[in-house]
């Protein structure tokens, strides 16, 4: 086995991160340096530009979306270059051309990701244009070599992948495993003695929205591919499996949720915790060799090492059962240790399982699984419907729009003002730092403030001590490769990169040396000043204002989660789609609401409104979902019933009814005290055996408990 930071450096570049690094540096490359040998680097600069843009919107994800995105900014910086080139000797008109671009294209939000990085790719277009004064023929002949370069990013991009159609798909899903085994690391650390708990869980949900998103990425690209998704050839079998089974294994760890402090009270003594930790952590390590697998094509096993150290942990507790005679553990205690070892097995077993889809022989006679993909993407329509319906201050995106467009024309005033020979910066800054929320926006900023000043200091060093113009070309590929890789990754890294890249390249061109990177580092200083000031003081958009919109999703999520287990045992299910549906509607909410309570803590005090409760909200709905998991495994893998459901009708109503409850209060905000009791269910005789029924009924009563809970803080939140 691999040192684990050798194994993360072999694991980066096998990433989709680092593919992306070296296809888009390439394609932008390629042309200056192809015409550079001729004497025309001027026309392969323009063409370079255009692939530039062009690879701006080229985000992972289903390729027909990634050409059709390319094909549109190929479209859209073609005119804006025209537009801008044939407009800008004059002043003012230039300046209302970048006030109404700006607000035209920040309003791409509307319809999601990918379309807002067409309106990114088509404004930084218009930014590096302005200045650029020239006759108009030259005008329209650089809008075709801006055609051009595009055009030939599109075809690059689209050779590669179909080099390798299922690369894309192996490197997200691998990377979706490896975020499950980092939050099964972070629940190990629950057995670890004297744990901070709090620290532990916030640190469990931010790792939730990482899996989440992941796990998005992954159903955009599985479900949106034809190939895979008619499942006409093995390995598109095989990866639609291996993702179906770990969304299961990711349930089966989310189930796992207990009184830990009690569990420390009671075993600490004992050191039974310290295996469970160590356990899971080995099992950690078997899901990140799964990942591994699925990038360089190898096949994981899993050592009979785990196998005897989850043997032994079932001794051990059976060990501590037989000799638990003066009862100094208790029952409750005895039966959670259990559970959480027969967890251990379940998730295990699912790990063999996939593990046996890596088997080559075995990829052949995959059988397909019948899923109705449509049901778990989400698809935006370019509706001009609802770019309308948000011409209104009510909507977030038209107040970042009109923001951005207002501080756009700002940037160009002072840039102008000043004369600085690279005003274009400015505006630069201020584009890539302008984020919808002002968290994301404050984020933003300090990671570019960081990335420029040290990546600054690190290009002076290189001009300053380094002649050798090979040498110079090989870093500057280095810094190339680096920023682009690590755009998505880490974005601090990425600016540390492009910096001396841009520094190494102008010293290239012949346009500057030292006194440049004094310029970009002022020029960044003041885009982020105006950018930051701007997104605090105008029509700014704080995280408090989704946070009842965010509430109710998650509730409602919840809800329909239940209702969907609660068939297991009322009825005979036998197609689980609308189950699974709706359990990825409560990650995919649960997830939402973690992101935006944790986005909060970057936001001034004075926004930051009922952060207890707001925790407490999070944390009793994780609870919730947790204990739904866990009683939906008990149908799915322990084929656990209940004889007579109807003794549990009661509290299952008004499980439900507190939850509605709980929603009706945060969206009219009334502040009313209902009194709502418990329901208690009728003992019978042999409820003191511990039956399936027994643990069926708890589990149930326990749901009711936290919905009870939801319903009592939602009383207290005024939002």
């Amino acid at each position: 086995m691999f040192d684990r930071p050798i194994r993360s450096i072999h694991d980066f570049l096998l990433s989709t991160y680092f593919a992306d690094g070296l296809r888009i540096t390439f394609g932008v490359l390629c042309p200056s340096l192809i015409l550079a040998q001729f004497g025309m680097l001027q026309y392969g600069m323009t063409l370079s530009l255009g692939a530039l843009c062009a690879s701006v919107v080229d985000s992972p994800g289903p390729i027909i979306h990634r050409r059709n995105a390319m094909l549109i900014t190929t479209v859209l910086i073609t005119l804006i270059f025209i537009i801008v080139g044939l407009t800008n000797s004059n002043i003012y008109f230039t300046g209302i051309v970048i006030a109404a671009f700006s607000f035209v294209f920040s309003m791409f939000f509307l319809y999601g990701l990918r379309a807002a990085s067409i309106g990114t790719a088509a404004l930084l277009v218009m930014v590096l244009s302005i200045d650029d004064i020239r006759p108009w023929t030259e005008v329209l002949f650089s809008a075709l070599l801006i055609f051009a370069g595009s055009i030939w990013y599109t075809l690059l991009s689209y050779f590669f992948y179909r080099l390798r159609p299922y690369r894309i798909v192996q490197q997200t899903l691998s990377d979706s495993i490896h975020s499950v085994s980092e939050f099964l690391r972070a629940k190990a650390k629950f057995y670890r003695q004297n744990t901070d708990y709090d620290d532990n869980y916030a640190d469990l949900l931010q790792l939730q929205v990482t899996v989440h998103e992941k796990q998005d990425a992954v159903r955009e690209v599985l479900f949106k591919t034809r190939e895979i998704v008619r499942e006409t050839t093995p390995e598109g079998r095989f990866l639609l499996l291996v993702f179906v089974d770990m969304v299961d294994l990711f349930e089966q760890v989310m189930s796992t949720y207990y009184n830990y402090k009690q569990l420390h009270e009671q075993f600490d003594a004992s050191g039974i915790l310290i295996h469970y930790e160590s356990v899971i952590i080995k099992i950690a390590d078997e899901l990140d060799d799964i990942a591994f697998s699925l990038k360089t094509g190898s096949t994981p096993s899993l050592p009979t090492s785990l196998i005897e150290d989850v043997a032994k942990l079932k001794n051990e507790i059976t060990a501590l059962e037989v000799n638990n005679t003066d009862n100094k553990y208790n029952t409750l205690g005895i039966i959670a240790l259990k559970n959480i070892e027969v967890n251990i097995e379940n998730i295990l077993s699912r790990i063999k399982t996939i593990n046996g889809y890596f088997n080559k022989s075995e990829k052949k006679n995959l059988k397909p699984r019948k899923i109705e993909v449509e049901r778990f993407v989400t698809r935006q329509n370019i509706d001009f419907k609802l770019l309308l319906e948000n011409i209104t201050f009510n909507s977030s995106t038209f107040r970042h729009s009109l923001r951005v467009a207002i501080v756009m024309l700002i940037g160009f005033i002072v840039a102008k003002s000043l004369s600085f020979s690279h005003s274009y910066w400015i505006l630069l800054t201020i584009l890539v730092i302008s984020k919808p929320g002002f968290s994301l926006a404050k984020k933003r900023n300090i990671e570019r403030l960081i990335g420029t000043v040290i990546g600054a200091f690190v290009g002076m060093g290189i001009l300053v001590y380094i002649d050798d113009k090979n040498t110079l070309f090989v870093i500057l590929l280095i810094c190339m490769i680096g920023c682009y890789s690590f755009q998505r990754k880490n974005y601090v890294v990425s600016v540390l990169f492009m910096t001396p890249y841009i520094l190494v390249l102008f010293d290239f061109l012949g346009l500057g040396g030292l006194s440049l990177a004094r310029e970009r580092i002022y020029d960044t200083l003041i885009g982020s000043g105006i950018a930051m000031l701007a997104s605090y003081s105008l029509f700014p958009n704080w995280e408090y204002e989704k946070l009842k919109e965010a509430m109710m999703d998650t509730l409602t999520a919840n809800i329909r989660y239940f209702e969907q287990v609660k068939l297991f045992y009322s009825e005979q299910v036998t197609d689980l789609t609308n189950y699974k549906v709706a359990r990825k509607e409560v990650y995919v909410t649960t997830a939402n609401l973690a992101s935006l309570f944790q986005r909060m803590f970057s936001e001034p005090k004075s926004k930051q409104i009922m952060m207890k409760e707001l925790h407490q909200f999070t944390a009793l709905n994780h609870l919730l979902s947790s204990y739904v998991a866990t009683l939906s495994l008990y149908n799915k893998d322990h084929s656990f019933v209940f004889s007579n459901f109807e003794e549990l009708n009661p509290i299952t109503q008004n499980t439900v009814y507190l939850l509605n409850l709980a929603s009706e209060n945060l969206f009219k905000n009334t502040g009313v005290v209902n009194n709502v009791p418990l329901i208690r269910r009728n003992m019978n005789v042999n409820d003191d055996e511990q039956s399936d029924e027994v643990i069926i009924a708890e589990q149930f009563d326990m749901i009711q408990k936290v919905a009870y809970d939801i319903y009592k803080l939602s009383e207290k939140i005024k939002l």
